[in-house]
């Protein structure tokens, strides 16, 4: 899952916490419009599938995990819930919940903003063994994303797992051109992010990066990086 964007022509924009969220929302009815056009854009998923596959080798049968901005629930939602994972998955598309409910009619899937799901908010989810977040947190303005990581690491159990990736770029919030729509999107430089998962609590055990050309034409080339990581604390 890629949102390809790092030598896009970018426009940044500024808002306040409410003008964000409703910016949020439009980002939301891009991916409705997208829809499942998503899965045949990246088809090529080998550094999702890879830390997919380090969250089963490392968990328990049955553990409860949380797929956090899940699309259509390819691959990753399928994925755990034919190891035998109990998986929860939660994205603000619509159109992505309707698919994914489609596509792993084995998950739970909820519409809801991922800056909603800390303990004791409006939508505690409870806790779990462990959270994938793939290509999620870059849809969310800088100042946001290390709260979100802290509510990462708050939903999860001592010691639970957390697999992140996002696509290396210097950007904060910036509007690109994305199969059709128009998307904001942040990312970090490779230390940078490190620090900012580091700071929220999370030691990094395994880091990994892949350069991906997606199959559209409004899209470059870009570096993905990997963070599997465990909650310290």
């Amino acid at each position: 899952m890629s949102k390809g964007f790092v030598a896009a022509e970018c426009e940044s924009g500024e808002a306040g916490a409410e003008g964000m969220r409703l910016d949020r929302e439009g980002q939301a009815e891009a991916f409705d419009a997208i829809g499942d056009r998503y899965d045949e854009a990246f088809p090529y998923k080998k550094g999702q599938l890879a830390a997919a596959e380090w969250l089963i080798r490392s968990l328990a049968g049955g553990s409860r995990v949380l797929d956090l901005g899940c699309g259509t629930g390819l691959p990753t939602a399928r994925q755990l819930v034919d190891a035998g994972f109990e998986v929860v998955g939660v994205d603000l598309s619509r159109r992505m919940v309707e698919l994914a409910r489609e596509y792993v009619p084995g998950a739970a899937f909820r519409r809801l903003d991922i800056a909603d799901l800390g303990p004791e908010g409006p939508h505690d989810l409870g806790r779990f063994d462990a959270v994938a977040a793939f290509f999620s947190l870059l849809m969310l303005p800088r100042g946001e994303i290390p709260v979100v990581l802290r509510m990462v690491h708050d939903l999860l159990v001592p010691g639970g797992l957390f697999a992140l990736s996002m696509v290396e770029a210097d950007v904060d919030y910036f509007t690109i051109p994305f199969l059709g729509n128009a998307i904001r999107v942040s990312g970090y430089l490779r230390d940078d992010l490190r620090e900012v998962v580091e700071q929220a609590g999370f030691a990094v055990v395994e880091e990994s990066s892949y350069t991906y050309a997606p199959e559209i034409s409004d899209v470059p080339p870009e570096e993905q990086i990997f963070l599997n990581c465990v909650r310290r604390g």
